[in-house]
């Protein structure tokens, strides 16, 4: 018995005989009474806001194309924001963490202030290399 209309009484409906099979199929397959089953078909179609004269086709795949717009639309914007946002900041704190390792090393170029005295010493290093003499007379 189902449960909650066990003291109701049974109330005939006239249908032809080839539906009424074919909904006994169905009640067995759904594993309910038929009375189960019709009460749970009408509670689904009242819930829903559904006729059984229109067809859910149409309306599921309009509803699909719909999310799929909407989910392309929220990529697009990722990916916008990959582009223009992340990307960029990304190769900017790594430029700056770059640029803070070398500052720790030492340059490998110097600027140097020439003076008198450097020229003269470099100049006579350079002379005690090659061999000359500090004046042109020797």
């Amino acid at each position: 018995m189902d449960k909650g209309y066990e003291k109701e009484r049974f109330e005939s409906l006239s249908i032809k005989s080839s539906i009424a099979k074919k909904f006994r199929r169905f009640s067995k397959r759904m594993g309910a009474s038929q009375s189960m089953t019709l009460l749970l078909m009408l509670d689904f179609f009242e819930a829903n806001g559904l006729s059984p004269k229109e067809s859910l086709g149409p309306h599921m795949h309009t509803l699909e194309s719909l999310i799929k717009k909407r989910i392309n639309a929220v990529m697009a914007v990722i990916k916008d924001i990959e582009k223009n946002q992340t990307k960029p900041t990304a190769a900017m704190m790594h430029a700056l963490f770059e640029g803070e390792k070398e500052t720790d090393k030492k340059p490998l170029l110097t600027e140097r202030k020439n003076t008198a005295k450097t020229l003269e010493s470099e100049l006579e290093q350079w002379k005690n290399k090659t061999g000359q003499s500090r004046t042109p007379e020797s």
